[in-house]
């Protein structure tokens, strides 16, 4: 097994050979800022074989015999197939972690590309796959990484959280799989991590790509970090010193915006990530700069990348118009999933797309309740029903319906004085139809269509989502002409994914407490 790209030193146990001073006291001192966090956690080490992450294998091995480590870090390494030898390197990573009895674990990724974002995003994917929840994940990057990044995303015009850098320290969600990122190495120089390879003779795997690629990085790599050091030698220290401070005044601008979303979200029609929802007026009490910060926080919050300016800026246009235009839309493709930005009223709304493709899922079709009206109460309580108005693999709607709490009707619960007749209660679940008209307890008179929506407060996107409970009552009879008669149905209560509403009747409205309609239908609406 050969391969031009890895450097020609045997392969042999490093352990006692010197550490060096500076490494040993970056990772030391990473270490004595996150141990308390790192008790119960397996630990992995992502190793590409390249110089760095095996020079960061090495160090851990040498401080783990030396008793300074408290752990031996598994190491992780991904065999992408985009190269030629990609398989001989693998086997390479392996055979010398072997050597230095380290536990190593070679995984295969399927890359959808051929840039270095694809290799990357699949080299995440198939490394988070195989980490357990709050696994930690030890990266090699260092301060000639945190240089490049914050120049590139300065290039980029990167706000106060891009210019930050890369962060030591940083939880990634997925999900509900969660993972840390640790980079212990953030403040020492490729040139001391390089230099500490060659005394070690490590055989490392010198990728031609890292220097050659055509993407940003390496462009300012190759031929932009030179010729700053050649104005200031101490570049690398000083933008990695400014990342710093930037890190901790972004961390005081979150703190505050943070904040700021939470006074002036509207919890009672959050749903995670599906839909976020602000009040306007709340928003456009605060100051521009923090309105800003607020929408930039409240935006990206489920999302590994932040909204662009631009973003930001048509949406607090959005949330300024005065006219009654609730058609405009913002669309944002995020990473993980795309979003639409809509105002409805004096309410900002962002709902990702796969909540508005389930509000266009149809509804269960009309669900029949019988009660039983001999049951006591405590036993009627007691009997309840599960109704699914809407389902997918995303997000599921149900009713929890105890149907028999109607036998604490009285004028409904006895039969009639000669013992001919009787009343059959059926309680009814239907979507609301545009033309039928009900009546909301607060309302004077029943309504239909547009009107009904305007009353209630309803966007247009949740119409389709509207659900009407009733009461049919039904006559049984030994006479056929009593019996013949059309049951009555009461509508008493219209529900969507996020509110209810106690609809008014003559007939029912008197004995249908708020706490009896409480008891007969609790609607439940989850992310699955």
């Amino acid at each position: 097994m050969t391969s031009s790209a890895i450097v020609p030193h045997p392969i042999e146990p490093i352990a006692a050979r010197p550490t060096d001073a500076k490494l040993a006291a970056a990772f030391l001192n990473s270490l004595s800022d996150y141990g308390a966090r790192l008790h119960g956690r397996r630990i992995w080490l992502a190793c590409s074989g390249g110089r760095d992450s095996l020079a960061l294998a090495a160090l851990c091995v040498q401080l783990y015999r030396q008793g300074k480590l408290p752990f031996l870090p598994q190491l992780l390494h991904v065999d992408h197939r985009l190269q030629a030898d990609s398989h001989h390197w693998s086997m390479h990573v392996a055979q010398w972690a072997q050597k230095q009895q380290l536990p190593c674990h070679v995984l295969q990724a399927q890359v959808n590309g051929h840039d270095e974002q694809a290799a990357r995003q699949a080299r995440y994917d198939v490394i988070r796959a195989h980490m357990n929840q709050d696994d930690v994940l030890l990266l090699a990057h260092h301060a000639d990484d945190q240089a490049e990044t914050v120049l590139m995303r300065l290039i980029q015009g990167a706000g106060v959280n891009g210019l930050s850098g890369i962060q030591p320290w940083r939880v990634q969600t997925q999900g509900a799989h969660r993972i840390i990122l640790w980079r212990p190495w953030l403040t020492v120089q490729r040139a001391d991590i390089s230099a500490y390879a060659t005394r070690l003779q490590l055989p490392y795997i010198d990728d031609p790509t890292n220097e050659t690629g055509d993407n940003v990085r390496s462009g300012l790599r190759r031929d932009i970090m030179p010729m700053l050091a050649e104005y200031n030698p101490n570049v690398i220290d000083n933008i990695a010193r400014s990342a710093q401070l930037l890190s901790d005044a972004e961390a005081t601008v979150r703190a505050q915006a943070i904040q700021d979303v939470e006074q002036t979200a509207i919890g009672s029609l959050q749903l995670s990530s599906a839909q976020r929802v602000l009040d306007i007026d709340k928003l456009a009490a605060l100051p521009l700069h923090r309105q800003r910060q607020l929408l930039h926080h409240w935006l990206g919050q489920d999302e590994p990348l932040p909204p662009a300016k631009q973003l930001i800026d048509d949406v607090i246009q959005l949330s300024q118009r005065c006219d009654h235009d609730h058609q405009t839309e913002l669309f944002w493709q995020g990473r993980k999933q795309s979003y639409t930005i809509r105002r409805y009223r004096q309410q900002l709304y962002r709902l990702s797309s796969d909540w508005l493709k389930w509000l266009k899922m149809p509804l269960t079709e009309q669900v029949e309740l019988n009660c039983n009206l001999n049951l006591v109460p405590d036993v009627a309580a007691t009997k309840s029903t599960l109704v699914s108005l809407r389902m997918s693999p995303d997000f599921m709607w149900q009713l929890h319906v105890t149907p028999n709490v109607l036998a604490q009707l009285s004028d409904h619960n006895s039969n009639s004085k000669n013992g001919e007749t009787a009343t059959k209660q059926v309680l009814k679940i239907a979507p609301l139809n545009r033309q039928q008209r009900i009546q909301t307890r607060q309302a004077s008179s029943p309504q239909s269509g547009k009107k009904l929506y305007q009353t209630l407060g309803i966007p247009l996107w949740l119409r389709e989502s509207l659900v009407v409970v009733s009461v049919a009552l039904e006559n049984e009879a030994r006479n056929e002409k009593i019996a013949s008669e059309p049951a009555k149905e009461i509508p008493i209560l219209l529900l969507s994914p996020f509110e209810s509403w106690h609809l008014s009747s003559a007939d029912l409205s008197s004995q249908l407490t708020e706490s009896l309609l409480s008891e007969l239908v609790n609607s439940h609406l989850r992310i699955q």
